[in-house]
C-alpha cells in the first residue's frame, strides 16, 4: 500500500500517492485504497501504535530473560511462541533463552569484539509493543498481532508475544530475535515501523476493528517522542517527567515569560506543508467527483489543533483547566 509521505520541494503537497508531486503535468488519480485511507484519517478512525521499547536488557541473555519474566508477569501470563505454543509458569523465560541459543549468540559476539572496538554491543532481541486505544477488544488485538508476526517473521525469526490487559489500552508485547535463522540481522528503521503500523492496522480491519495508520504530523499532532517508561507512565497519569514539565510551565506562567524554542520554526514549516498538502488532496478528490470527502478534508484542516511545542501544549492545557485569562503572555509563534 502506498502511504502518506511529506516532501519539501517547495510547492503545496501532501504526497498521498508517494509518487505524486504537486504541480506535475502528469494526471494524478487517487486509488480507492488511498481514498479510504484519507477517509479514515479525516474521520478520526483510531490510530494504531507500534513502538520499539528502549532501555537495557537486549544485549545479554540475562537481560532478555528478565524482560520475558516481566511481560509474562513471572509466569502468571501465557507466552505465545512463533510455533504456536502457549507456555506458562516458572522457568518459561529461561527456556526460551536457551531454545533461541541466546547464550551462544552472546558468547559469539564477545569473542569477535576487540578491546578497541567501541561500537555498541549488538542486540540479541528487539522489544516491541503493539497497542490500540481503550475499548478495543483485546483478543482481536492479539489475533491481529499474531497474524502480523506470522507474516513478517514466520520461519525466519524466533519470536514470542504476551497480551496485557492490565491497563485501559490493550497491548501486546513482542520479543523478536535480532538475528534470523539464516544469520541476517534485523535493523528497524523509521520506514520499517511505518510499514509495520500499516500491516497491523490492516489485520485489525480484517477482524472488524476500525484502525488506521497515518503519521502524527500529517494528522496535525506534532508530539515529541517519549521513552517507553515516560509513555506508559503518562497513560497512567503517573509520569514524573510530565509532572516536571507541567511544573516548569506553571513557573513560566507565573513569571509571564516563555523561552523561544529552537524547534518551533521547523514545527510551523511542517504544519504549513501539511495544510497545503491536504488542500491539494481536497482538490484531487473534488476533481474525481468526491465533493463530500473533499469538504471533509478541508474541515479536517480547519479544525487541526495549533502547531505547538510540548511546552506550549502543556501551558495551553493549564490555561484551559484553570480558566486563566492572560493578555500579556503570548506563546512563541
Amino acid at each position: 500500500m502506498r502511504t502518506f509521505r511529506l516532501e519539501r520541494s517547495g510547492a503545496p503537497l501532501l504526497d498521498v500517492a508517494s509518487y505524486a508531486r504537486s504541480g506535475s503535468q502528469e494526471q494524478i488519480h487517487l486509488s480507492p485504497t488511498e481514498v479510504e485511507h484519507i477517509r479514515r484519517t479525516v474521520t478520526g478512525v483510531p490510530e494504531v501504535m507500534v513502538k520499539v521499547t528502549g532501555g537495557g536488557g537486549t544485549a545479554d541473555s540475562g537481560g532478555v530473560r528478565r524482560h520475558l519474566e516481566y511481560i509474562d508477569r513471572h509466569g502468571e501470563l501465557a507466552i505465545e511462541t512463533d510455533d504456536g505454543e502457549q507456555l506458562q509458569g516458572p522457568g518459561v523465560a529461561l527456556r526460551l533463552v536457551k531454545d533461541w541459543d541466546l547464550d551462544l549468540e552472546q558468547h559469539r559476539k564477545r569473542t569477535t569484539l576487540t578491546a578497541v572496538d567501541r561500537r555498541p554491543t549488538p542486540k540479541l532481541v528487539h522489544k516491541l509493543i503493539f497497542s490500540m486505544p481503550a475499548g478495543t477488544p483485546p483478543k482481536k488485538v492479539l489475533s491481529a498481532v499474531r497474524n502480523f508476526a506470522r507474516e513478517e517473521f514466520g520461519l525466519k525469526r524466533r519470536y514470542a508475544m504476551v497480551l496485557h490487559t492490565d491497563e485501559p489500552h490493550p497491548h501486546v508485547h513482542v520479543v523478536v530475535k535480532a538475528v534470523s535463522e539464516d544469520g541476517v540481522r534485523l535493523n528497524i528503521r523509521k520506514a520499517t515501523l511505518r510499514g509495520w503500523r500499516q500491516e497491523f492496522a490492516h489485520h485489525l480491519r480484517e477482524r472488524g476493528v476500525a484502525a488506521n495508520a497515518t503519521e502524527r504530523a500529517v494528522r496535525g499532532e506534532p508530539r515529541t517522542r517519549k521513552t517507553d517508561g515516560i509513555y506508559r507512565a503518562a497513560l497512567r497519569g503517573a509520569s514524573t517527567h510530565m509532572r516536571k514539565r507541567a511544573e516548569e510551565a506553571v513557573t513560566y506562567l507565573v513569571e509571564e515569560r516563555l523561552p523561544v524554542e529552537p524547534g518551533k520554526a521547523a514545527l510551523i514549516a511542517t504544519r504549513r506543508c501539511v495544510e497545503q498538502g491536504w488542500r491539494a488532496v481536497a482538490r484531487l478528490l473534488d476533481g474525481q467527483g468526491d465533493r463530500c470527502l473533499a469538504e471533509s478534508v478541508i474541515n479536517f484542516v480547519e479544525i487541526m489543533s495549533p502547531a505547538r511545542t510540548e511546552r506550549e501544549a502543556i501551558i495551553g492545557h493549564l490555561l484551559d483547566r484553570t480558566k486563566l485569562r492572560t493578555r500579556d503572555v503570548e506563546l512563541t509563534r
